[in-house]
């Protein structure tokens, strides 16, 4: 069923009645994201979740990465936190990456208690679904699709990390890099993330495979395996594989072309195959996933340019990516294409936008603009860098990328506090803004048209 403005009164108290105002679902998500962050502080400062006693902000910095399933980092992972300061931040990852309302729906099953319809349009909100009824299947699903997945991860990268580094290492290794990969965290043991993996295709393919699946969304997924077909999908499925496979290909030819020369990058690469493989992995990273195979700070300005579209691009709604969203750069591109061919309607294919989801698109735009270009001065301001490592830094930190050019070690604490605001805004500002831009009141209020000059 769909939601009517009667739907909505449970969610603050009604007229007449007294107690405690309820919480709306933006700031459920809001809040559940802010626990959970201060939860990972208090865990992370512990004694025995570090090798050396670190600091509250950077005990912070490091659970709102993991919280937002960012990857940046100012310090090492690998050497800094013990087994249980690494375990901590996998448990952060996996909960950031699936969204904490997945995980608070399946408690309130589990413990027995019935969700109220404020706690549904939460759900709801996280899981883009239209119907309340499937709200606790979905959450059960997506549960379901993770483990599977990351499990799948763990048993292919155990194949080449145990050989390596024996069997207790190698399968932690393997789980480590599965739960982050899949969740597009970027977080890895290693101070210069896979970059010794930069020619092993089975390591590569591997990760690659879990951020990318995990980019997409449970909702494509879903549907694969319901049809377990290409033939028959649905628009947006349609679109979602086809814009990920062109995106993925052009960005992965520009790579290799821009860096071929580089002796920093593909340049240390002896064969051709190494440098395809190496061009893949990187070129497919901004979307969210954050690892390396190469020096990020080493490519080319316009290398890094490319990196700047992409991390800002992301992926698929209802994925453990972030960004303005895939289907967002779709429906931009489809409405500048209707304009310049002089038509009124936005199309995909052969089926239509509404002017809302156009509008939808413009204001997730515009906002997500305004956010990066307000981290851009404040980073300025606290930050001795060159603009391009300030800019990559910020949008980077929005789309939860966390890749760096090499200064989120130089930030100080005001710019780490940005940072930390800007990854926090970037993972949960686009659920807010979803739930306010579909359940605001439609104004029925009709104005005369005018003319005003644009472009």
């Amino acid at each position: 069923m769909r939601l009517q403005s009667r739907d909505l009164l449970p969610i603050g108290p009604r007229p007449g009645r007294t107690g405690p105002k309820r919480i709306s679902p933006p700031g459920l998500l809001i809040e559940g994201f802010l626990i959970l962050i201060t939860l990972g502080t208090c865990l992370l400062k512990l004694p025995w979740a570090t090798t050396a006693p670190v600091t509250w902000l950077e005990a912070a910095f490091t659970a709102t990465s993991a919280v937002t399933v960012t990857g940046l980092v100012v310090v090492d992972t690998g050497t800094q936190f013990t087994l249980f300061g690494q375990l901590v931040i996998l448990a952060l990852i996996q909960l950031g990456g699936l969204g904490l309302m997945t995980f608070a729906v399946l408690t309130a099953l589990a413990l027995g208690f019935k969700l109220g319809l404020s706690h549904h349009l939460a759900a709801q909100e996280a899981f883009n679904e239209i119907s309340l009824s499937t709200t606790k299947t979905a959450g059960a699903s997506i549960a379901l699709f993770a483990l599977v997945v990351e499990t799948i991860g763990v048993v292919v990268l155990a194949c080449f990390f145990v050989p390596d580094k024996g069997w207790a290492d190698g399968l932690y290794h393997a789980l480590f890099y599965s739960v982050s990969a899949f969740n597009n965290a970027g977080f890895g043991l290693s101070a210069d993330s896979l970059s010794a993996y930069v020619s092993h295709a089975g390591v590569s393919l591997t990760i690659t495979g879990l951020f990318i699946i995990g980019g997409m969304g449970y909702l494509v997924a879903r549907e694969l395996f319901e049809k377990r077909r290409l033939t028959g999908l649905s628009v947006y499925t349609r679109l979602i594989l086809s814009a990920t496979l062109i995106i993925n290909l052009a960005a992965m030819a520009l790579f290799l072309v821009l860096e071929y020369g580089n002796p920093a990058t593909l340049g240390t690469l002896d064969s051709f195959g190494d440098k395809l493989l190496a061009s893949w992995f990187q070129a497919t990273v901004p979307r969210t996933a954050g690892f390396n195979t190469l020096d990020i700070g080493a490519l080319t300005a316009g290398t890094s340019v490319l990196f700047l579209l992409l991390m800002f691009i992301g992926g698929a709604p209802n994925s453990t990516a972030s960004g303005i969203k895939l289907s967002t750069f779709i429906v931009l591109m489809s409405a500048t294409r209707a304009f310049l061919k002089g038509n009124l309607t936005a199309t995909v294919g052969r089926n239509s936008l509404s002017t809302e989801t156009v509008l939808k698109a413009l204001a997730v735009t515009t906002i997500a603009m305004a956010v990066i270009f307000l981290g851009v001065i404040g980073l300025s301001v606290v930050v001795k860098a060159d603009f391009l490592d300030i800019a990559f830094e910020v949008v980077s930190a929005f789309g939860t990328v966390g890749l760096s050019r090499g200064i989120t070690g130089d930030l100080g604490w005001a710019g780490q506090v940005i940072i930390m605001v800007v990854m926090v805004v970037g993972r949960v500002g686009p659920l807010t803004l979803g739930y306010m831009l579909t359940m605001r009141r439609k104004s029925l209020v009709r104005y005369a048209e005018t003319e005003f000059p644009v472009g």
